[in-house]
């Protein structure tokens, strides 16, 4: 789903999706709330989904003792602003983490750490879908008496009006819809005026869903914020600055693009007592965009906010502050991410293996890491630990501590004087924040050191992935993030299947169409998520025949920071691995 990252911050459709938030654990002090340890999100305890939930209270789950009380307003800063709040155009980790406490799709994920936090449960529907036809129908029924934030009724057409919406917008992840739904195609390409393989009944509340083949994660696509309905007649078009109305905890109440957003509670969500979905505590949730990382790193420490957003990084002067100064505050969250350089294959010099495997060869993952404060771990593959497919041997072009000698830079420059490439024009793509800055900056070095003629070109943060996911911008090479939408490898591989590239939203960067990958997804994406270790060796071997490509550069397995200020009850908060963050478990001092 995203990228932080950008959820997701794209996603094909047929990509097997499954998000995977790796756990691990990790460095800083445990939590002792009551929800399971382990898992992607770190290893920590958190507080469980049953007991945050309580009969849907509109405080969340009774209120915690210990000088916490429901209400306040909680203060977040984040360093980058969502592309977009609307739920069927944001495709980013931060838009993300705002809404899926706003959009509470048919199915959804439990509010829980780690590996528990993977579990899809009912969410607008009544219990997860009825499955036949080998796998190609899916039929659910709606809750009773379900309205949206505006108090509008919700039925079940709203459901198609919402995915229809999402491909008319052009969706980051829209490939899950169009590849998998019968109709949605047709649909996408105005050859039909409605998805004929999504059947809805009003007065029923049912919902039958046919698909074109079997798709084992069909229920994570149904778990998307973008799945999510919205009223029939919400415009078709991105409501960035008033996003629409959704059935959710919170609900958007205002959002000054680039500067704020503001979250209240939903007043009729509490109402219809949703198992195992929080309420919140919180009455408000106040977050700020504060692109500079010392600052915003600062007014936590400080406790003049509230969060530092877990998809930020704090910088590596700070960072040992941080681990002193508020160790029973900060932990080191292990995510299911990968920070890579992205390498456009259609467009000269990267159409060429040669010049892809130079650039493999001539960055330091090791120099890299330190860029980032050690907040990245050195990696050379592209699934990260714990996705099944996960390669953990050496690279093609060495280990992930090794490369970036003299001799590998030697090596590099003999490759593109081989390919004929010598002072070829490049440009590196780059957003404007640190330590990405700091990452393309030095990759802008080692293009020039080999050969190329390299410039940098640095572009705002808010419209980056827009840009370089444009096909009018035809990048050539540049900074590029995965954060799991959801613990499946073929979530991945959606950024190199051919069926995501797209005109606008593009999420496969590097515009890769090999027919290996295609027929191998193909294959893969059909196995349901309980049976993926069966098939963990087909994605190890794809793995490595797309490192032998040189498809694109890998270079860090993403860590996140769980950082917050002392007026938060941190024993109880829930690091989701999915959305990161969760809102709905943070309690405030009295």
């Amino acid at each position: 789903m995203k990228r932080t990252l950008r959820l997701a911050s794209g996603v094909a459709s047929a990509a097997l999706l499954v998000g995977t938030l790796a756990a691990c654990g990790s460095s800083g002090p445990a939590r002792t709330g009551s929800g399971s340890s382990g898992g992607g999100g770190g290893g920590g305890q958190g507080q469980s989904s049953t007991a945050s939930t309580a009969g849907g209270s509109s405080t969340g789950g009774g209120g915690g003792g210990g000088g916490y009380a429901p209400g306040g307003t909680l203060k977040v800063l984040m360093g980058t602003s969502p592309d977009s709040l609307d739920p069927d155009y944001g495709y980013t980790a931060q838009a993300a983490e705002a809404d899926w406490i706003v959009y509470t799709p048919l199915l959804t994920y439990t509010h829980a750490d780690g590996t528990t936090g993977t579990k899809i449960i009912p969410g607008l529907a009544q219990s997860l879908p009825t499955i036949s036809d080998g796998g190609k129908t899916y039929t659910l029924t709606l809750r009773k008496g379900l309205k949206f934030s505006n108090g509008k009724p919700l039925v079940a057409s709203d459901f198609a009006y919402g995915i229809e919406r999402a491909i008319k917008l052009s969706w980051g992840g829209d490939s899950f819809f169009t590849g998998n739904i019968a109709g949605a195609a047709a649909f996408q390409g105005g050859k039909a005026k409605s998805i004929s393989g999504i059947v809805t009944n009003d007065k029923a509340g049912k919902i039958v869903i046919h698909l074109t083949a079997p798709y084992g994660a069909f229920e994570n696509v149904l778990s998307f914020p973008a799945a999510a309905p919205v009223p029939a007649g919400t415009a078709m078009k991105p409501l960035t600055l008033d996003p629409p109305p959704g059935v959710g905890p919170y609900e958007i109440t205002s959002v000054k693009e680039n500067v704020d957003f503001t979250l209240k509670k939903n007043p009729y969500f509490a109402g219809f007592h949703i198992p195992n979905i929080p309420t919140g505590y919180v009455n408000n949730i106040h977050v700020t965009i504060e692109s500079n990382n010392n600052t915003e790193t600062q007014m936590v420490l400080d406790n003049q906010a509230d969060e530092f957003d877990w998809s930020d990084t704090i910088a590596g002067s700070y960072l040992q502050q941080v681990q002193t100064q508020a160790k029973d505050r900060y932990k080191a969250e292990t995510l299911a991410g990968t920070d890579y350089f992205f390498m456009n294959t259609r467009t000269k010099p990267f159409d060429n293996a040669k010049a892809r495997e130079a650039v493999n060869l001539a960055i330091s993952r090791v120099a890299l890491a330190r860029l980032a404060g050690g907040q990245i771990t050195p990696a050379c593959s592209f699934l990260p630990p714990g996705i099944p497919g996960h390669v953990s041997g050496p690279c093609p072009f060495g280990s992930a501590t090794a490369t970036g000698s003299p001799a590998d830079i030697a090596k590099a420059k003999k490759l593109i004087d081989q390919a004929g490439l010598k002072g070829t024009p490049v440009t590196v793509w780059s957003e404007t924040r640190q330590p990405r800055q700091a990452y393309t900056t030095y990759l802008n070095g080692q293009l020039n050191a080999i050969g190329f003629k390299s410039t940098l070109r640095v572009i705002s943060d808010s419209i980056y992935f827009q840009t370089i996911g444009s096909a009018k911008t035809n990048p050539q090479i540049g900074f590029a993030d995965w954060f799991q939408d959801f613990p499946n490898p073929g979530d991945f591989y959606l950024l190199l299947d051919a069926r995501a590239i797209k005109p606008i939203n593009n999420e496969n960067f590097g515009n890769v169409n090999d027919s290996h990958i295609q027929s191998a997804i193909k294959k893969l994406e059909m196995i349901p998520a309980s049976k993926l270790s069966s098939v963990a060796s087909q994605w190890q071997a794809l793995e490595k025949y797309v490192s032998s490509k040189y498809y694109m550069a890998p270079y860090g397995y993403l860590i996140g920071p769980l950082f917050l200020s002392n007026r938060v009850d941190y024993s109880r908060v829930v690091f989701q691995p999915l959305y990161g963050d969760d809102w709905t478990s943070f309690e405030l001092k009295k």
